[in-house]
């Protein structure tokens, strides 16, 4: 039932909702019938609904109804959704009566009867709406569910009932849409006033931790004009508010100064908002004595920690070593249970090691492996723990135990890759028993079904769903099917292979598969591996590649870091396309590989952008001396930045180089590029070796 016709009209339609999409939609809806029309006429209704044009939503809503039954219980829904909007709320109910009988496998049985419920609140039957409820609890929490019984309750004279219904579905879930309703409805009662300093500091927190930091903002300052608090309380909310300011780049020294000077956790804030500003302004002297004030004063208090962090930060890509060695051992040392402990250690142990302080390295290394087992941060201190014990205390027995451990436990990651190359560099070396490490394992990975029955009524429905370009939809209505846990995952990525959309694919793994880096090849089916790791556009990439003396697998490994393979994305920095080409490069590429009239919209054609992409990278190739991890740096971060770095060796290795790249992200996407590039190598490998056992098999 698959239409390469309708979804990309669908998508568009469902993501602009322009003029042009409505009409192809509708065109391709009335010159088809039967389950390919429902699709249509479901896209276009759901489209006129978010437009607000909801007359035209629910005569296209009826009319995807009409053509078919498979995504009924979608069109019922959405015209009560319509109807509702509207007033119509006689037709919603004749909708939402029963619902859940005929439809009894529908992903909106949850939601029904809290719709139901508002539609019979509308019709001014309360009790109607209370027995809705009563008779469909929900199976797990649900905001919407507790927010129309609040409703209910209210309508009903119950308000003591309905004010705490508001309050918990505000402050147990203050990010959902029904907790902003929550918020009105409990000013409508006069109510608001009721909820205590310590729930609406909790409101603030929670958005300032989402980083909706206009709304925690204005959240602080409310607390701040509050007239019955004390002095001491609504200074501590000043600080927040201020702090919210700096987040947002708009907070001056004079409004900090202007803070009270406060002996409480406010006070220790206040100075570490001081701290950033001076960090901010590069006022070394004035950020030293602020952090040495907050260890005289605040010694405990969690904004040292931060402070301590941020300098550490600051030194570090100042390459003061030193300094940054001496915050980031202060704060692991005196704040171990913080929640960057674990790196401020990790770093200190490998600056330490920059500055060729290998026994004090050795020995931060080891106590990294012991306090933090489970951090990102030890997988590194594993591995220079190893080329410790292999280059300054020749002991190639405990290397290899090192080595050995991150290539059983981290298979896919940079640093298990390195580790394969020492290993093989040790020869014969026996490891050594080190029950610490031999406890590193691999996660377990579930079983994983390589087809999935195609009788599935929810399979069907997502893929009509799919046609649709209600992508939102897809995963929920796979789930809806009780047996599809250990395929669910492989049938979403590939009703979007099946479109051509590997990064859809991608990120729909990725989002279930979670544990694939640690896993080895053989441990989960090759046609995971294959949608983890596309081979989309595979002949131009070679093609291109040979023609600039590039390795395919590196090209691909690289598209997949930039873009996911998804050929019309725009970065926040305007980059285009698969390899993230700038404009400005894209035109420069063009006019070397003769390409005239260049227009940047063409960066978006796959073909045109790996033939530009590969070209420019095998300029940065070519700039660093064929060195692929200097190359990987340059294409991420630019050219002059990794001269910077190359002259801040030596380096003993490009295993030291990459670790020593100061900008986490630049870091992270050399060694993601290197370990793709091996794991491309690696399924081909498997999936060859398969092939020919299949053949010998089939003799």
């Amino acid at each position: 039932m698959a239409s390469t016709e309708l979804r990309p009209m669908a998508q568009q339609l469902a993501n602009l909702r322009t003029p042009a999409a409505y009409a192809g939609v509708t065109k391709y809806a009335h010159a088809h019938t039967g389950e390919a029309a429902a699709a249509a006429y479901l896209a276009l209704g759901h489209a006129y609904l978010l437009d607000k044009r909801f007359g035209d939503a629910e005569a296209n809503l009826k009319l995807a109804h009409q053509a078919g039954q498979e995504l009924a219980d979608y069109a019922d829904y959405l015209a009560a959704q319509s109807n509702h909007e509207t007033g119509n709320d006689a037709t919603a109910e004749a909708l939402l009566h029963g619902f859940a009988g005929r439809y009894p496998d529908s992903i909106f049985d949850a939601q029904a009867p809290e719709l139901e419920a508002n539609v019979l609140l509308s019709m001014g039957n309360a009790s109607g709406a209370k027995q809705v409820l009563v008779a469909n609890p929900p199976k797990t929490e649900r905001p919407g569910y507790e927010l129309a019984m609040g409703q209910v309750e209210f309508a009903q004279g119950q308000k003591e009932e309905a004010e705490r219904a508001f309050k918990h579905v505000l402050l147990s879930h203050p990010l959902s849409p029904d907790a902003l309703l929550a918020r009105v409805k409990l000013t409508a009662m006069g109510a608001e006033s009721s909820l205590t300093v310590s729930e609406l500091r909790s409101l603030g927190d929670a958005y300032y931790n989402a980083g909706r930091y206009e709304e925690a903002e204005e959240q602080y300052r409310a607390l701040v004009r509050n007239a019955t608090l004390d002095a001491e309380a609504r200074n501590g909310f000043a600080v927040a508010e201020s702090a919210c300011d700096l987040k947002l780049k708009r907070l001056t020294p004079a409004q900090v100064q202007g803070l009270a000077d406060s002996p409480d956790e406010n006070g220790a804030r206040r100075l570490y908002l001081l701290m950033e500003l001076a960090r901010d302004r590069n006022d070394l002297e004035d950020q030293q004595r602020i952090v040495s004030l907050m260890e005289t004063k605040f010694p405990h208090s969690p904004w040292l920690a931060e402070a301590l962090f941020s300098s550490g930060n600051m030194y570090m890509l100042r390459r003061d070593y030193p300094k940054a060695v001496t915050y980031y051992s202060y704060l692991a040392a005196h704040f171990p249970e913080n929640t960057n402990a674990s790196a401020a250690h990790w770093r200190a142990g490998w600056l330490s090691y920059r500055q060729g302080l290998f026994a004090d390295a050795s020995r931060m290394f080891d106590d990294q492996i012991k306090l933090y087992p489970a951090a990102k941060e030890t997988v590194s201190a594993i591995y220079w723990r190893g080329r410790l014990y292999e280059t300054e205390e020749h002991k190639p027995a405990n290397a290899a135990s090192n080595y050995r451990a991150l290539v059983r436990a981290y298979q896919h990651f940079f640093y298990a890759q390195m580790a394969r190359q020492r290993l093989a560099a040790l020869g014969s070396a026996e490891p050594v028993a080190q029950p610490q490490l031999d406890r590193l394992q691999a996660a377990a990975v579930p079983h994983l079904d390589e087809s999935f029955p195609e009788d599935s009524p929810h399979l069907a429905k997502a893929r009509l769903l799919a046609n649709a370009g209600l992508n939102d939809y897809i995963a929920q209505e796979i789930a809806a099917d009780p047996d599809s846990s250990s395929w669910s995952a492989l049938a979403e990525a590939q009703i979007y292979a099946s479109y051509g959309e590997p990064y859809r694919a991608m990120r729909a793994l990725k989002k279930s598969l979670p544990y694939a880096a640690a896993a080895s090849i053989k441990s989960i089916p090759v046609a995971y591996w294959r949608i983890l790791f596309p081979k989309a556009w595979w002949d131009i990439i070679k093609s291109e590649s040979a023609k600039n003396n590039l390795d395919p697998y590196l090209v691909a490994s690289l598209i997949r870091q930039e873009s996911e393979f998804n050929p019309s994305v725009v970065s926040y920095a305007n980059a285009y396309g698969l390899m993230q080409l700038l404009p400005s490069v894209g035109k420069s590429m063009a006019k070397e590989e003769g390409i005239s009239h260049f227009e940047t919209f063409q960066l978006l054609d796959p073909a045109t952008n790996i033939r530009l992409g590969t070209r420019y990278l095998k300029q940065m190739m070519d700039r660093f001396g064929g060195v692929q991890e200097y190359a990987l740096a340059a294409y991420n971060a630019g050219d002059s930045r990794v001269v910077d770095w190359e002259a801040a060796g030596p380096y003993h290795g490009m295993d030291e180089f990459v670790e020593s790249i100061p900008f986490t992200q630049t870091r992270e996407y050399v060694e993601s590029i290197l370990r793709n590039e091996e794991t491309y190598r690696a399924i081909d490998e498997f999936a060859g070796s398969q092939d020919k056992t299949a053949l010998l098999t089939s003799r």
